[in-house]
């Protein structure tokens, strides 16, 4: 089986991120060999969430600003999800700009639950097939997307699920996505 040694993936998040849709999927990526790079709006360590309760802090290793200008050193982007996290994530110009470049360059973009809003703000995902959080089908499609209500979603390099009950399924579909990326 393909491994993912020499894969680098950028995990873009800031305080409230759904902690279990961070570590899960960079578990699994970890677990084949993948370099996976926290990237945040500060230096800071940053506050996952279990839910509505706090989780724990993690360490980040670039800002947007640094990463914006190194997209072309990373293969994917894993952007996970919760409310408070991808509402603010959202706002941020740099984090924007580095979706967009992941959409643009055709570079696999795996994004759960909530995260979904940075790519919306993005302007990347009209005309893609997607799912997310049932409450952001709405969004979604008034950004343009084919919203269905599905575990894992391929479009293309662009992989999306809904929830933290996906993960399992979501990893594996990202990891699959990266191998042979690294070769």
């Amino acid at each position: 089986m393909a491994t993912l040694e020499n894969v680098n993936v950028a995990i873009l998040a800031v305080d409230g991120f759904e902690q279990v849709e961070l570590t899960g999927p960079r578990q699994a990526l970890q677990d084949e060999g993948a370099r996976t790079v926290l990237v945040s709006a500060r230096t800071d360590p940053i506050l996952g969430m279990h839910h509505d309760k706090p989780g724990d802090r993690f360490p980040v290793d670039l800002t947007f600003l640094q990463a914006a200008s190194e997209t072309e050193k990373f293969d994917a982007l894993l952007l996970p999800g919760g409310v408070v996290n991808a509402d603010e994530i959202r706002m941020q110009p740099k984090a924007q700009e580095i979706a967009r470049a992941f959409l643009d360059a055709g570079k696999p973009v795996a994004v759960i639950c909530h995260g979904a809003w940075l790519l919306i703000s993005s302007g990347g995902v009209k005309g893609r097939k997607m799912t997310s959080w049932p409450s952001l089908q709405d969004d979604l499609r008034n950004a343009g997307v084919n919203w269905v209500d599905e575990e894992v979603v391929i479009d293309g390099a662009l992989i999306s699920s809904r929830k933290p009950d996906d993960i399992p399924a979501f990893s594996r579909a990202f990891v699959k996505a990266l191998q042979g990326l690294g070769k």
